[in-house]
């Protein structure tokens, strides 16, 4: 542990002293200083060059007050990421997919403690850099709007609720005990707000929307990780939103985070998005990098992750902005450190964490049980799955033997991955293996190649396809320019041509096929239903995705995932990429015919709703197993207001995954709360509870044919 300086030792004591005298005369009993008491007697003490280092994420310390040197900057999206080796999860969009909380906060607490090891590592080796501190930031929780978005798979899904509730899981996992007087990590709430692509033009592009639309859908996941799960951080946006970059938006921070909200935390800007302020052809909105230095620090932009606020010396010498601003900024950062044990070096509570966790047993095992869950079967013709032990087996397709798209972005670099080749050789041993045909191509497979691929399955019934996309042509803001990418987003949600060009030869050649679909984004599969017998959504599911993707082929598993997004037919079905407006937008707006609905997700078991009941606040659901196996269904409630011709044709207000025995019934409940039925209220200019009339809707999707109703008056 490291040592307290004299000095600071002898402020901290004044400051206590001070205190005492303040709380004698007030005749009230004697506390120790807080974070923020401490927090300003140092910042008392401080230059402005000192003060200008502590507001930068690579922050270079000030040794005469003990302060040592930290980097904020941490990743942490789906397993301890760009540090040497760490648990690998399933990319969120998978996660999101299990509709299970309890496991994602198991999965979090898992990760922080990986997290707190690592940082002790880093501290005995010297020092805390670059992506080794306890600040996270993750989540990411822009809802995924439009399925061209690259970094949609970073996500949980495009419906505010299910993001909200998933995202506050995150927070419990990777905070720990808010009441525990050493704070385990810090959790950020990413990006604030409206930001949801295009990735190409981030950088200048401006969100407009309409006030219900940013209450309605873009901000409740927001609002439920600062008010509810007391996230510690909250990361600005690059782009405008409303014309004024977001890191300088009062209204986003100001009046909304910091007013109605009461955010007491910190703000963070996004690497670099200040620079985008004031540099040629990005927002053209400030003069110059004083300009933006003042406009950001006095929006509430506390931490600036890039080179900006190097300049804040000559922003006050210039009179654009004034020292004393900077104090609130520098108060919440000191007391943040102080409050994570960082600034006095306090690793005490995770001394007992063992180097061996990191990427050990128990956590790939509970990889492996993500993965399993995350994994939804679409289409199942004929039961084709599980497969029967005894079935002549090829394994086919660009995805079959690639562990690194296994492992998605923001990523660990684990030790054991094991690809959908490796686990399938674990039960066929001479296992016909071929690539068939690249994952993306500007050119169709050549004839000569299709018979050769043909020839070599001889004999083979069931090919299993592992296809689909990879995390190298989705993501953020890549130099991917091929057929239906472009800088790390997608122009078209379709399958790639010769991936569809080798299905369906083998469907012509008279093989039954199982399409393993790996992508972070929904797809356009029509094609696919037609050539194909069997349809798996496999995401990018992390180390142990082939073990898990294995298990449930050959029945070991029981698929439960459910889509947290809507897969449509094809772009034609979705408005513009750049409108944000909700109209004709995911499952809540969208009154199309999906290919597969939201919510969505096939069972080797059969599940039947019974009538529900509303008694005593709530509503209880039986639910019965007709199969016969075990299995795991998520129960799905939701609501819609008659009443309220423009909003959602209906909207999720609750879900439940519930393990139900062959044969056997489950009661599911649901409270019905003001919560469950927030409105926009255009009076209020904000969601209230609205009473009158309501339709409760529960079932197995949010397919309308998957549903019952009940109607609810909420007084």
């Amino acid at each position: 542990m490291m040592k307290k300086h004299p000095l600071l030792a002898i402020v901290f004591a004044a400051a206590a002293l001070m205190l005492v005298a303040a709380a004698c005369q007030k005749g009230s009993t004697p506390k120790g200083p807080t974070p923020e008491d401490r927090a300003r007697q140092l910042i008392s003490q401080l230059s402005i060059e000192e003060k200008t280092a502590l507001m930068r994420y690579d922050s270079e310390g000030v040794e005469s007050l003990a302060i040592r040197p930290y980097n904020w900057w941490n990743e942490a999206l789906h397993g301890v990421a760009r540090n040497g080796k760490a648990t690998t999860f399933p990319q969120p969009i998978g996660m999101a997919a299990a509709f299970d909380e309890p496991l994602l906060e198991e999965v979090f607490t898992a990760v922080s403690d990986e997290g707190r090891v690592k940082h002790r590592q880093a501290l005995a080796a010297g020092g805390s850099g670059w992506y080794q501190g306890v600040t996270f930031w993750t989540p990411n929780i822009n809802i995924f709007r439009d399925p061209r978005w690259g970094r949609g798979m970073e996500t949980y899904g495009e419906d505010p609720y299910l993001t909200g509730q998933l995202g506050m899981a995150v927070v419990r996992g990777l905070q720990g005990d808010p009441d525990a007087p050493v704070l385990k990590t810090h959790a950020c709430a990413k990006h604030f707000a409206v930001h949801s692509g295009p990735e190409w033009n981030r950088h200048s592009f401006n969100a407009e929307v309409s006030e219900r639309d940013l209450r309605e859908t873009y901000l409740p996941a927001f609002k439920d990780l600062v008010t509810k799960a007391g996230v510690q951080e909250v990361m600005i946006a690059y782009n405008r939103f409303r014309s004024v970059p977001c890191g300088a938006n009062t209204y986003l921070i100001d009046t909304v985070l910091r007013g109605e909200w009461n955010y007491k935390g910190l703000v963070v800007s996004d690497c670099w998005a200040i620079h985008d302020f004031f540099m040629p052809g990005r927002h053209g909105y400030s003069e110059d990098v004083e300009h933006a230095v003042s406009e950001a620090v006095r929006a509430g932009t506390d931490l600036n992750c890039g080179e900006s606020y190097r300049h804040i010396p000559e922003t006050v010498a210039a009179g654009l902005l004034d020292e004393a601003e900077l104090e609130p900024a520098l108060t919440r950062i000191l007391a943040a450190r102080i409050r994570l044990g960082e600034l006095d070096g306090n690793n005490e509570p995770w001394e007992a964490l063992g180097d061996e966790i990191v990427e050990g047993p128990a956590h790939r095992a509970l990889a492996r049980k993500m993965a399993e869950e995350s994994i939804v079967l679409l289409q199942n013709r004929d039961r084709i799955l599980p497969l029967k032990a005894d079935a002549k087996i090829a394994l086919v397709g660009p995805n079959a033997d690639d562990r690194e798209m296994l492992w998605g972005n923001y990523n660990a670099i684990p030790e054991f991955s094991v690809t959908l080749a490796e686990a399938l050789r674990e039960r066929i041993p001479d296992l016909v293996t071929l690539r068939g045909c690249e994952l993306v191509s500007t050119e169709p497979l050549a004839e000569k190649a299709v018979t050769d691929v043909l020839k070599q399955l001889e004999g083979i019934d069931i090919v299993v396809f592992a296809g689909g996309i990879s995390p190298r042509v989705e993501g953020e803001e890549m130099p991917v320019a091929l057929p239906g990418f472009r800088g790390g987003d997608r122009t078209d949600i379709e399958l790639p041509a010769v991936q569809r060009q080798l299905l369906a030869a083998l469907h012509d050649a008279g093989k039954r096929v199982v399409l393993v679909n790996f992508s972070g984004s929904a797809m356009g599969l029509v094609p696919e239903t037609e050539s194909c017998d069997a349809i798996v959504q496999a995401w990018y599911p992390g180390e142990e995705g082939g073990t898990a993707l294995t298990d449930i082929l050959f029945g070991d598993v029981v698929p439960s995932g459910k889509l947290p997004v809507t897969f449509y037919r094809n772009i034609g079905q979705i408005p513009d990429y750049e409108n944000y407006d909700m109209k004709g937008r995911t499952y809540r707006y969208f009154d199309g015919d999906p290919l597969f609905p939201f919510g969505y997700g096939l069972s080797y078991t059969t599940f039947e709703y019974g009538q529900a009941r509303i008694g005593k606040g709530r509503l209880e659901i039986p639910v019965t197993n007709t199969g016969e196996c075990d299995a795991d269904e998520v129960v799905q409630l939701y609501v819609r207001r008659p009443a309220d011709a423009d909003g959602p044709l209906k909207t999720l207000r609750g879900f439940r995954r519930v393990s139900i025995p062959a044969g056997k019934t489950v009661t599911v409940a649901f409270p019905l709360s003001a919560e469950t039925f927030l409105s926009w209220s255009p009076e209020a200019g904000d969601m209230v509870p609205a009473k009158g009339d309501w339709e409760l809707l529960y079932g197995g999707s949010s397919a309308d044919r998957d549903l019952q109703k009940i109607p609810y008056r909420y007084r």
